[in-house]
């Protein structure tokens, strides 16, 4: 009840208007139902002791499916507790959640991002059975430069040999709003990431595409202005192209943010975001291409 009054107060358009913002995470945390998931946090891993938590599904029997999430923010900003509302989301729908930290610029650059996710998924890989977890169905998620990181992981498997990852492959992939495709870099902080320049076209996921890719699942926001849907729809035709099995979600109405904001407690019912994800971990199955408010 506390809950829908506080929706109620903030109102739906508020919400929507504040997801552009750093105050948004804040606020549609607050608003997550707690008794959905248990959280195990500050789990360390990796060489770089980073930090992940564990969102455990309430009320489930035997091993759950587990996912591995990276957050946004253009590989310069974030924090795997702004997005409690994400581990919340894939926890109420029978799914344990692992959301982990990774170095971020100018601490690091490319590739340091993509070993410390590749180390999160051997943790996940080796240790989330002893949190219910099952790790023969554990799939691979992200948002924006999050999506970037799951995707490299899941189309060019040196990064997760590199880390000693020995488990079995990943089912499958998401990717809400990632960049994929995205040279040239005109952005100063991105060049910088991504440098030197020669090295570039290597650090693209499309040139990674062949045979053998895990079932991806690619959504995207028609208003999207930051990381353009363009990406999706190269990286889906050339999955297809290599014979791979992969879907692509497109929902008009909404942007960048307001994608991943619709796994929020406030906005989950208004879009299926969450139904198609939690649909495709728990059977395996892709949907059908399509293009929905």
């Amino acid at each position: 009840m506390l809950k829908q009054m506080g929706l109620l107060l903030i109102g739906i358009p508020a919400v929507l208007a504040l997801l552009a913002g750093c105050s948004a995470t804040r606020i549609v945390n607050a608003l997550a139902p707690t008794d959905t998931y248990t959280r195990v946090e500050g789990v360390r891993f990796g060489a770089a002791d980073l930090q992940l938590d564990i969102y455990r599904p309430t009320g489930t029997h035997g091993a759950s499916p587990v996912v591995v999430f990276f957050y946004g923010g253009n590989w310069q900003s974030g924090s795997r507790s702004d997005y409690l509302f994400v581990g919340e989301a894939l926890a109420s729908r029978g799914i344990t959640a692992v959301l982990a930290d990774y170095r971020l610029y100018p601490a690091a650059k490319y590739p340091d991002f993509l070993a410390d996710s590749a180390a999160a998924v051997r943790w996940a890989s080796e240790h989330i059975a002893e949190f219910g977890g099952d790790p023969a169905r554990l799939y691979l998620m992200g948002h924006s430069a999050g999506a970037y990181n799951a995707a490299m992981l899941a189309l060019d498997q040196r990064w997760l040999a590199q880390a000693g990852f020995s488990g079995p492959a990943p089912r499958g992939w998401i990717g809400l709003a990632g960049p994929y495709d995205f040279l040239p870099l005109t952005d100063p902080a991105l060049q910088a990431i991504f440098a030197p320049r020669d090295g570039w076209p290597a650090t693209q996921p499309i040139h990674y595409v062949q045979a053998g890719v895990p079932p991806t699942l690619l959504l995207t926001a028609d208003g999207d202005t930051t990381v353009y849907p363009r990406n999706s729809e190269h990286l889906a035709a050339a999955l297809r192209a290599s014979g791979n099995q992969v879907a692509w979600l497109r929902y008009t109405g909404t942007s960048h943010a307001g994608l991943i904001g619709a796994l929020s407690y406030p906005l989950r019912h208004r879009r299926d975001v969450l139904d198609q994800i939690s649909r495709f971990v728990q059977t395996g199955q892709l949907p059908a291409d399509k293009t929905a408010d």
